[in-house]
């Protein structure tokens, strides 16, 4: 029964990585927690391995398609890199029950910020600019889309970077749900290829706090790990899917639901039980 739960569980968070190119993580610890009975700090690595390896299936034949703009990528990743480690650390001084309380809030500002972007209208950006202030862009692009990577440029995304690793290490996600809106916002990426990228991004970030959290000695279940990779390679195929079926803002405003739902969950079960 355990490894069905754990399969299906893995497949909920391969859905969401391929619907949106983020938010596994946000479900992933939840659901290890309340519905397989593992303890918090635990599923914190179990999340990080299981939403790594489930955007790396994603990443790699969109590489190969060269859907992925690397060397934003690569910027970003590193950074986060850099943030992941001391997220880990940090949280080790942080009891479980209010680690749950304070990953709940952060989903519901999530939840918040993804359902009023949905409602703005998309605006054409010239491709020589970026950001919602084209005035005082600090990232832009050339006539091609190429990204002009000024040194003010890399420190805005570098200290992007570094926040969505503390993130990562912090509460065991990949940082999806901070990746795209930064990609699109700070760097004037286009929103699919923003998906794309972020993968990419999540699959290095996840690896550097998974690797900070096997060194903090905390424990890991590699047989529970793998049953959720299952799981999250297949429902990683059918989020593409589904994806290219539906437009932005719908999807934005079904995940924002999703999230906050779980969140008041999370709050609920913290609190009451």
């Amino acid at each position: 029964m355990t490894m069905l739960l754990a399969i299906l569980f893995g497949a909920l968070v391969g859905f969401a990585l391929g619907l949106t190119g983020g938010g596994g993580g946000v479900f992933a610890v939840p659901l290890l927690v309340f519905g397989l009975a593992v303890a918090p700090r635990e599923a914190v690595g179990i999340s990080l391995a299981a939403v790594g390896g489930t955007a790396f299936s994603g990443a790699l034949p969109r590489m190969l398609r060269q859907e992925i703009e690397l060397r934003t990528g690569v910027l970003f990743a590193i950074s986060g890199m850099l943030g992941a480690p001391l997220g880990a650390y940090l949280s080790t001084f942080v009891p479980g029950n209010v680690l749950l309380t304070l990953f709940a809030l952060l989903m519901l500002v999530v939840a918040y910020r993804m359902w009023s972007k949905s409602k703005t209208p998309e605006v054409t950006i010239a491709p020589d600019r970026c950001g919602p202030d084209t005035d005082r862009a600090t990232c832009q692009r050339d006539e091609d889309g190429q990204l002009i990577l000024t040194s003010k440029c890399a420190r805005l995304l570098v200290l992007v970077g570094i926040a969505t690793g503390l993130l990562s290490g912090m509460f065991g996600v990949g940082g999806g749900f901070v990746i795209v809106p930064a990609l699109v916002l700070f760097s004037g990426m286009a929103i699919h290829r923003a998906v794309t990228t972020s993968l990419f991004v999540i699959v290095l970030i996840s690896l550097s706090g998974f690797i900070a959290h096997l060194l903090s000695g905390n424990d890991f279940d590699w047989k529970l790990t793998i049953q959720f990779l299952v799981g999250g390679f297949a429902g990683m195929g059918l989020g593409s899917v589904v994806a290219r079926k539906l437009n932005g803002p719908t999807l934005q405003k079904i995940f924002a639901i999703a999230v906050a739902l779980v969140a008041v969950f999370i709050v609920a079960k913290s609190t009451f039980i």
